[in-house]
């Protein structure tokens, strides 16, 4: 972008960087806190990812952070990293453990490596196949899971050992003896967040609450809380030397998998974040150059100690109506948040824990599609199906399993919906019916069929189609019209082999009339002409088609 541009829109960049800092603020921190890596470990991620992922700019006015469901996968396979390499320990800082610091590292770094490839091999291109239930389910399983973890935090007990089955089955244990200051003090940073919005829409709800949860710990209970203790006032250490020291190859199996799980799900959430700035600024981002952004800050953050993240909704819709215009605004949002480590650390040491688990339970809620959920259970069809599944593997088996078999089965029910439309609209009649105006005799119009295909031949309805074209009997001639065919797979094609050389061997002549050029040259590609079917029986024109066949008919001996 030339230097012009920027003198136009720094005002703007200005206001909307600082916005989105002081909204990545205590998100840094909670999500940091989440993570298992402390609470400064959020914050280098909203600095390093922020800065790099703006400089590349796929998307202009896209400002990328720690996000709820990155973080929950990272603090899955942080607690992997301790569980595999130190057992059994109560590590409060996991980079103490030179194996768990090296798995850890290389997976960020990994998924930084991945996700950049991602941009190269352009997947932004296909990503938008992923249907609406999956995403929905996907998204809100991740909200579920979010509200879960924090659910003991919350209350000031104790977390179960185990996974989401442990915690939903002591659920009920911090009623048993309700720690009333905690928990009056989370229920007091959720009422700010939902009621600041109608107090004040300028100022971010979620800095308030920080502010003003710590402000009435401090003020009310002399502290009495527990806090998300010291915050380093140092910019982090480069790790990658000293990670590469004590890596081996089981390592990076496992490193491999997780960074591909990542790598995924921040690919997913960045592209839908960019969607959401085209929608605001009515301009277009760049998918494949946005991930490779991303990837390369990733990376940068996975060395550096931070957590993996991505493009973030709320951070940039705030950049955006704080009239934030090109991506210095990314920048500077970079930029503030270091002059708040190097300046607030000893201040944001002193947050309670209660009030980041309330902030992190608004942000699961956040995420939670309500509104979507509604409306597809209300369909009562196969996405409602997928969605259920989505949500349930999601909270209670994986991430990506639950993204793989959702859009498996979305899939899998499209293709039938689509084997049914096809089916529908396919007709069947004599050949009168289709070409009117060509001057066709009695005595053979009658011993003409035709079938005319409306549709895709696609192996969702390849099998329908052989029925239906095998049932025939009593004709001497078939004409299938393809010009309602706008592609055609390799079952599709089996099969139209297959029905061509049934009909021949029932003395049945057969042509093809409509085809197009592209399904023709595949034709070609596969010998399906002239081995199956001679070139001079297959088509573009109907009228061509149709005058060959009239002429064989009349002159059988030719």
């Amino acid at each position: 972008m030339k230097l012009s541009v920027y003198k136009q829109t720094f005002k703007g960049d200005l206001t909307g960087g600082l916005t989105a800092a002081i909204l990545a603020l205590p998100m840094g921190l909670a999500f940091g806190l989440q993570s298992g890596l402390g609470p400064q470990a959020g914050l280098y991620t909203a600095i390093i990812l922020a800065i790099v992922a703006s400089i590349i700019a796929g998307t202009k006015t896209l400002i990328s952070d720690p996000t709820g469901p990155m973080t929950f996968l990272a603090a899955v396979i942080i607690a992997g990293a301790i569980e595999k390499y130190a057992p059994g320990q109560d590590i409060s800082d996991p980079f103490s453990i030179p194996k768990v610091a090296a798995l850890i590292v290389l997976t960020f770094a990994l998924t930084g490596v991945f996700q950049a490839l991602f941009g190269l091999i352009k997947v932004a291109n296909y990503v938008k196949y992923i249907s609406y239930p999956v995403l929905s389910g996907f998204m809100s399983g991740i909200g579920i899971i979010i509200i879960l973890t924090q659910w003991h935090s919350f209350f000031d007990a104790p977390r179960p050992s185990g996974g989401i089955i442990s915690i939903i089955s002591d659920i009920h244990t911090p009623f048993m003896e309700i720690n009333f200051a905690p928990m009056i003090l989370g229920v007091s940073t959720i009422a700010i967040i939902y009621l600041m919005p109608y107090i004040s829409k300028k100022i971010p709800a979620g800095l308030v609450a920080l502010v003003g949860g710590t402000l009435i710990s401090l003020l009310f209970t002399q502290g009495d809380f527990k806090t998300i203790g010291e915050i380093p006032t140092t910019l982090p250490e480069f790790r990658l030397f000293d990670m590469l020291a004590n890596v081996d190859s089981e390592m990076v199996s496992l490193a491999i998998g997780n960074a591909l799980a990542l790598a995924g799900l921040g690919t997913i959430d960045t592209l839908l974040t960019s969607v959401v700035a085209d929608n605001l600024t009515k301009t277009k981002h760049n998918g494949n150059r946005e991930l490779f952004g991303q990837g390369l800050g990733n990376f940068l953050t996975g060395v550096l100690g931070g957590i993996p993240g991505a493009g973030t909704t709320a951070a940039t819709v705030a950049n955006i109506n704080s009239n934030g215009r090109s991506n210095l605004s990314g920048i500077l949002k970079g930029v503030f948040l270091i002059i708040a480590i190097l300046g607030l650390g000893k201040i944001l040491a002193m947050v309670p824990k209660s009030v980041l688990s309330a902030l992190l339970i608004s942000v699961g809620i956040g995420i939670i599609d309500f509104k979507g959920m509604k409306r597809l259970i209300r369909l009562k069809n196969s996405d409602t199906l997928v969605l259920i599944l989505a949500i349930i593997l999601t909270v209670f088996v994986d991430l990506l399993v639950a993204v793989g078999v959702g859009m498996v089965l979305s899939s899998f029910f499209f293709m039938q919906r689509m084997g049914k439309i096809v089916d529908e609209q396919s007709k069947q009649g004599n050949i009168a019916d289709m070409e009117k105006k060509l001057k066709i005799p009695e005595s053979i119009r009658d011993r003409i069929f035709e079938y005319e295909l409306d549709g895709p031949l696609f192996y969702g309805f390849s099998d329908q189609f052989k029925e239906q074209a095998e049932s025939l009997t009593g004709k001497d001639a078939v004409i299938i019209n393809m010009s309602h065919v706008p592609y055609i797979d390799a079952s599709g094609i089996y099969v139209l082999e297959e029905v061509i050389q049934s009909y021949r061997t029932k003395n049945i002549e057969v042509i093809l009339v409509g085809v197009k050029d592209h399904i023709f040259k595949q034709f070609e590609e596969l010998k399906v002409i002239p081995n199956t079917l001679p070139e001079e029986k297959a088509y573009n024109s109907v009228r061509s088609g149709l005058k060959y066949l009239k002429f064989q008919l009349e002159n059988p001996e030719a």
